[in-house]
């Protein structure tokens, strides 16, 4: 019997329209045991292609982004002006789908290191009972990849034991995106920028 592949490439090619719209839909979760619906946070499908030369993780989609399907969506979150920035795009205009196409287009791709989890709010101190997403297989899906950034102390202390013995890759833990990290932009963008070097 022939097995799907779960990241295969019909999976994570570059979006369609269709694909896109059904990311803004919130993800749907089961009631956990002992916990309440609210609680249970699950994160969203990963954006990338067979181009994909850096991957950016987070830690679990806030609860701006989970109400509106969309990564990074909270109006305060600085990560679309920081990769923005290193890439040389102009994000901020573009609506969402866009801004994943634009992000793909230079071999950018998104994913996160939680599966599910429960957690009040959207502070990662808060995360708990965490089900990891299976960072190394979809590593492994990735021919040109050649560096994963971490967005944020939480994403780093996560998914770095997940990938650190592939020597092709460098492993870049980034200061947060998150508005609740109060370093100034100028500061982040200067960490981000060693993302850079690695985008063709």
């Amino acid at each position: 019997m022939t097995k799907l592949n779960p990241f295969s490439h019909e999976r994570r090619c570059a979006p369609g329209r269709e694909a896109l719209a059904k990311r803004r839909e919130p993800a749907k979760v089961a009631r956990p045991k002992g916990g309440s619906l609210d609680d249970l946070k699950r994160s969203f499908p990963p954006v990338t292609d067979t181009g994909t030369q850096v991957l950016i993780l987070g830690s679990l989609p806030g609860e701006e982004s989970l109400a509106r399907g969309r990564y990074y969506a909270h109006p305060r979150n600085q990560f679309w002006r920081l990769i923005g920035a290193v890439a040389g795009l102009d994000l901020e205009p573009l609506g969402y789908e866009a801004r994943l196409e634009a992000l793909l287009s230079r071999g950018i791709g998104l994913w996160d290191t939680v599966r599910t989890a429960t957690r009040r709010g959207s502070l990662d101190g808060n995360i708990r009972g965490i089900e990891p997403n299976a960072l190394a297989a979809l590593v492994e899906t990735l021919p040109k990849l050649r560096a994963v950034g971490f967005n944020g102390g939480k994403s780093a202390a996560l998914g770095m034991s997940q990938i650190a013995e592939r020597d092709r890759l460098a492993l870049v833990p980034l200061p947060s995106s998150s508005p609740a990290y109060t370093l100034a932009f100028e500061a982040k963008l200067a960490a981000w920028r060693a993302l850079g070097p690695f985008l063709a």
